[in-house]
């Protein structure tokens, strides 16, 4: 037996750890220096140089964008009305993860036209969740913007975000929830009545879409029609965002003006 190894047989059984053994065979590093080489640090949770969380605040980027989560704030149905890119989906889906987070409703529920633009994608398999997944996918890229996707879906295991389809939603009552209609434009007038109706006690619902870019065939989309209606309540809000409000790629908008 070779000097070094008795000597870390020895420290072994004298219940002592050599930590030359650890850096002369390089095969465990220290991962922080000690305090005499960095002055200053400390691995204990009272350092207040650290910052302990992180919380990602919501913030609007135009007055358009103010004007609605104003009024999200302010009125329990709001009709967001706007070109591609003004943050509609997003803001009404991140109001919606504020109100469960802060026990203002019961639930949240996900609706949305199962449309295809332009191009059918034929039947999928799966349960309805798996079916309606890839028309929900701008909706669960907000909710995972929000919330971590294992979350996400430990709330949808609890009923907590529910999946309504359109075309399962009549006869319903949505009491203590915060109500996402998306792609509204996709929706027919006779659609969108049965939608708004279904706003029960306690429940805030946010109806977004384009009426530039419905893929329904002309004249059948209702939502330039039941928004003109509704501009006139006074408890009902109508936000109607413009090419400055567009939060994406300057282009976007610039395409918007000529297209």
């Amino acid at each position: 037996m070779t000097k070094r190894a008795a000597m870390k047989r020895q420290s072994r059984e004298n219940g002592i750890l050599d930590s030359r053994e650890f850096i002369e065979e390089s095969k465990v590093r220290r991962l922080h220096a000690p305090q005499n080489e960095r002055s200053g640090w400390s691995p204990y949770p009272n350092n207040d140089d650290r910052e302990q969380g992180y919380l990602k605040t919501l913030k609007p980027k135009s007055e358009g964008q103010t004007e609605l989560m104003a009024a999200i704030d302010a009125h329990n149905l709001v009709m967001a009305l706007g070109p591609a890119g003004t943050g509609k989906t997003y803001l009404a889906v991140a109001k919606a993860v504020e109100a469960l987070e802060a026990g203002k409703v019961g639930r949240i529920v996900l609706s949305r036209p199962a449309v295809e633009a332009g191009e059918s994608i034929g039947f999928l398999p799966g349960d309805m969740e798996d079916k309606l997944a890839p028309y929900l996918r701008p909706l669960y890229d907000a909710l995972s913007d929000r919330l971590s996707m294992k979350r996400v879906k430990a709330l949808m295991a609890e009923g907590l975000i529910e999946i309504a389809p359109i075309g399962y939603m009549r006869g319903r009552t949505l009491n203590n929830a915060f109500i996402v209609v998306d792609e509204a434009q996709n929706c027919t007038y006779v659609q969108l009545k049965m939608l708004l109706t279904r706003l029960g006690w306690h429940s805030t619902m946010v109806v977004t879409g384009d009426p530039q870019q419905s893929d329904l065939l002309p004249g059948i989309s209702g939502l330039s029609d039941i928004s003109a209606r509704l501009e006139a309540i006074d408890d009902i809000a109508v936000v109607r965002l413009a090419e400055r409000d567009i939060v994406r790629h300057p282009l976007v908008a610039s395409m918007i003006g000529v297209l």
